[in-house]
């Protein structure tokens, strides 16, 4: 079962699942966002989604850490079956930015509405027998669900109802969103101290939102820049560096 833990520093939330889990929701984020230019409009969106799969992808192939998980054996169940087995499973781990996971967690409300109605062909209803079945939007709204459990864990009980509420509302938010925005709020976030991080988490959620001034600004600037370098707007860059190392 995949869980989200924040990190110990409050820098971004640790992914954690066993092996098939990863495999399972890597393929799942993959199905419901779609082939390139598949959703046009949701381009960028649909690469921060896939960079969540980059790094659950390098879990799967070790280049991650891991931990241990208590799988609920003990020396009275390995006598009753007469075996000798560890009493902990070996759970992946995947790391996200706060900002990121965030923007991600809300920008896949949109890949499940237009995945939703690529594949029964008419208007969205999450009721329709044919999506409540559908193991990619079920393992999807797993992944949401336990990144919202993340965030009820780490805010007070007003945060978390506020947070929600932004969250979950029921319009789209991310078409043609100029995600560079993520990069400058992913940099200012891991600028913080601790203590800070825990309490911007939420303000973090309200600023991917709400498509405030600061947001507005960003966009213009970079819709200025492919206009005058004759790029799209997805390949546009902040002045910003990501740090090379960063204590989570």
């Amino acid at each position: 079962m995949i869980y989200v833990k924040s990190t110990p520093n409050y820098a971004g939330v640790s992914i954690h699942g066993d092996f098939f889990d990863f495999e399972a929701l890597y393929d799942a984020l993959h199905t419901v966002v779609g082939e390139e230019d598949e959703f046009i409009r949701y381009e960028e969106a649909r690469l921060r989604v896939l960079g969540v799969c980059y790094d659950i992808r390098y879990a799967l192939l070790g280049a991650r850490d891991i931990t241990f998980v208590e799988n609920g054996m003990d020396a009275d169940k390995m006598k009753f079956f007469s075996t000798i087995t560890s009493d902990k499973n070996v759970y992946l781990c995947a790391n996200v930015l706060w900002p990121e996971v965030l923007f991600v967690t809300m920008a896949l409300n949109d890949f499940i509405r237009l995945y939703a109605k690529k594949i029964t062909k008419k208007h969205v209803n999450l009721m329709d027998q044919k999506l409540m079945w559908d193991g990619a939007i079920a393992q999807v709204k797993g992944f949401q669900a336990a990144v919202i459990q993340c965030i009820k864990e780490n805010v007070s009980d007003a945060a978390f109802r506020r947070t929600i509420n932004l969250m979950a509302k029921d319009y789209t938010w991310f078409d043609a969103y100029a995600t560079q925005y993520v990069d400058l709020l992913n940099i200012r976030f891991m600028d913080m101290d601790v203590e800070k991080r825990k309490k911007n988490i939420t303000i973090m959620a309200k600023r991917l939102a709400e498509y405030g001034q600061e947001y507005r600004d960003v966009e213009g600037e970079v819709k200025r820049a492919a206009r005058e370098y004759e790029c799209d707007v997805g390949e546009i860059r902040l002045a910003l560096d990501y740090p090379d190392d960063l204590d989570w």
